[in-house]
């Protein structure tokens, strides 16, 4: 054991960015308060992937580029490139973190949980990350429990510009990024097409038939200042993808497993700054289409589509104390299939109407506060009140202090609410609630160069919406043809999750940062693990561990960057992630299952030939370990890929 520990600080010493070191030059983050401030003095627990870690990156996708440098989030895959995925915040499924693309929230309300998949998202357009941890639901409304992640894609540079990424890499992997963009008198714009394509490998562990995969995407943004109190922001994203999967059952064929999807975002906006009071109306649509045709040649369309109408209002009071007002009216639509009658759709329709403020103050010299409110009403289910109360104190420069105490809610989905026509009493599905609380401090060791950061942090919510059951007495009753009752359980189990959160970076001089994040998680799955010593015979849903599914106990990022010169630096990365629980599937009876441990490294170079051309070579998975992030999909193997990237 000793002999791996200096192993492990020798590799750390030969080679070895997570958080951004303090500088005179503030960190501005957008997400903890809807506005522009200082990272130094926001109370929330606030990550930040900006655009230099995204640039040096040799990751395709964005939730791969977030797994590989951040604490406290857990990312999965089902399979390799293009496969669903989602992030994991503070030991919650995905479903309890809102995704934001330039403001505008993001999900597909034709899923069941109305949730987003990170598979998509290519890593080329974006400039910056945030991601807000802990309940947000009274600045983001429903569904914030976990946390919220903004995604903010690249802006016009002054003057006109051009860039060009080309990749290739194994599992015929092919990946091209065309850029321009440009900032000249009083417009700005940007435009970014990517295509990526592969072979792949297959999705799970049973075959060896390839799983390709094929995504076009568009990102564009333009604005105008018509003077300079009066200006209008445009911003579009669109992806088309096509990939190829596995069905779970390892008797059927995979030959014909193919989904075709499509998704739009689309916001416009219309700001008017003059003084102390900024106001901007927003309008943001976000469209979803899948096409799908399963292994017995079945052909499903879904769709989703949401329409939001809002209003954010800044007023400066003082240099100290700003207030900010919001009007969020959010509708959502979406076809369900009814699995029951295996024949028809069902359209259905909900929304979200939401007033909310946020009070952000300087209470003394060195301490600093928020206090927010939000009311939402929903169309069937009623009227809940969130709230927050954060703050931050400065023992010197180089130490704060942070809290962040929230409540939160989450609506039911349109699939909850309307599948198959039979929730008979949809009025009755109550929301889930829960509250949060977490504290930190970041500390600064100067004369060491060395950047600490600790969290600890607490979470519970109640009324979990299980999945349509055979059982009788649940929400919304009713007989089908095919015979039994099937309903939603809404009971009063308790979800919670608490753990510790760690960063530290360490310049023992110019060459060399040093990097070491863990993540310490216990939790417990109420929804599904109320009786976690219940017995029975195979099929019984036998729950084997109280953590929520997929979520370590355990997770340690290590990180080193050497830089040989100006032009030239190479980077070790490596990762341990401990066992979690995941669900059975039909080839094992749906009994709970344990996935492995696992240990992965990775290894990149970055070389810039001149102002205008840089090179990166990556080998990820160098040891090829073989490990699933769920069960019985395989994650991809040990790969290398080539990246030059030319400004023209």
């Amino acid at each position: 054991m000793f002999k791996s520990f200096i192993f492990v600080l020798f590799i750390l010493k030969l080679f070895f960015p997570l958080s951004t070191f303090a500088s005179e030059i503030p960190v501005i983050v957008i997400s903890p308060g809807k506005t522009y401030q200082s990272e130094s003095v926001v109370g929330s627990d606030v990550d930040i992937i900006d655009k230099k870690i995204i640039a040096d990156s040799s990751q395709f996708f964005l939730g791969d580029i977030l797994d590989n440098n951040l604490n406290g989030i857990n990312y999965f895959q089902s399979g390799g490139y293009g496969t669903i995925s989602g992030i994991q915040l503070r030991g919650q499924p995905k479903r309890y973190s809102t995704v934001y693309i330039d403001g505008v929230k993001v999900s597909d309300p034709s899923t069941p949980s109305n949730d987003y998949y990170f598979n998509n998202l290519l890593s080329g357009s974006f400039d910056k990350v945030e991601i807000l941890k802990g309940a947000q639901s009274s600045l983001y409304g429903s569904g914030a429990l976990a946390g919220t992640i903004q995604v903010f894609s690249k802006k016009g540079r002054d003057g006109n510009n051009q860039d060009i990424n080309i990749s290739t890499g194994s599992f015929g992997t092919k990946k091209i990024d065309l850029s321009f963009d440009g900032k000249v008198n009083n417009y700005d714009y940007f435009v970014n097409y990517t295509n990526f394509s592969t072979d792949g490998e297959s999705a799970m562990t049973d075959n060896s038939e390839k799983d390709g995969y094929r995504s076009d995407g568009l990102t564009m943004n333009y604005g105008y200042n018509f003077n300079e109190n009066f200006r209008i922001e445009n911003y579009l994203y669109y992806n088309d993808s096509f990939l190829e999967y596995d069905a779970v059952n390892k008797s059927y064929t995979d030959l014909n497993d193919v989904t075709d999807d499509q998704q739009a975002i689309y916001s416009g906006r219309l700001i008017f700054n003059k003084g102390n009071l900024k106001n901007t109306l927003f309008y943001n649509n976000t469209y979803v289409l899948r096409n799908t045709t399963q292994y017995n040649n079945t052909k499903r369309n879904y769709y989703g589509y949401r329409d939001a109408i809002n209003l954010l209002s800044e007023y400066n009071l003082n240099l100290d104390t700003k207030i900010i007002f919001g009007l969020d009216n959010e509708f959502d639509k979406a076809e369900l299939y009814n699995y029951y009658t295996d024949s028809a759709y069902a359209e259905s329709d909900e929304a979200i109407f939401s007033q909310y403020f946020d009070i952000q103050t300087r209470t003394s010299e060195k301490t600093y506060a928020t206090f927010g409110l939000r009311r939402d009403e929903h169309t069937t289910v009623g009227e809940y009140y969130t709230g927050r109360v954060t703050g931050s104190h400065k023992i010197d420069s180089n130490t704060k202090l942070r809290a962040n105490i929230g409540t939160s809610v989450r609506f039911p989905a349109l699939y909850s609410l309307h599948h198959g026509n039979h929730l008979t009493n949809k009025e009755s599905l109550k929301p889930e609630t829960g509250r949060s609380i977490d504290f930190g401090i970041d500390k600064l060791f100067p004369s060491k160069n060395i950047n600490m950061s600790l969290t600890t942090f607490y979470l519970k919510y109640k009324n979990d919406i299980k999945g349509w059951k055979s059982h009788s007495g649940g929400v919304g009753e009713k007989y089908y043809s095919g015979g039994g009752n099937y309903a939603l359980d809404n009971s009063n189990s308790n979800t919670k999750s608490y753990g510790l959160e760690f960063s530290g970076n360490w310049k023992p001089n110019n060459d060399y940062i040093l990097s070491l994040g863990y993540t310490g998680t216990k939790s417990r799955d109420g929804t599904t693990c109320d009786n976690p010593d219940a017995t029975g015979g195979p099929g019984a849903n036998r729950c084997n561990d109280e953590m929520n599914v997929r979520v370590p106990r355990h997770q340690i990022h290590l990180i080193g960057t050497n830089f040989f010169n100006n032009n030239l630096k190479h980077t070790v990365k490596l990762k341990y992630v401990g066992e979690r629980r995941d669900y059975g599937n039909t080839n094992n009876n749906f009994e709970d299952v344990i996935l492995s441990n696992y240990f992965t490294a990775d290894y990149i170079i970055n070389y810039n030939l001149s102002d205008k051309y840089n090179l990166n070579f990556s080998a990820k998975n160098i040891f090829d370990k073989k490990y699933s992030e769920a069960y019985e999909y395989k994650a991809p193997g040990r790969s290398l890929n080539f990246m030059i990237n030319n400004k023209f």
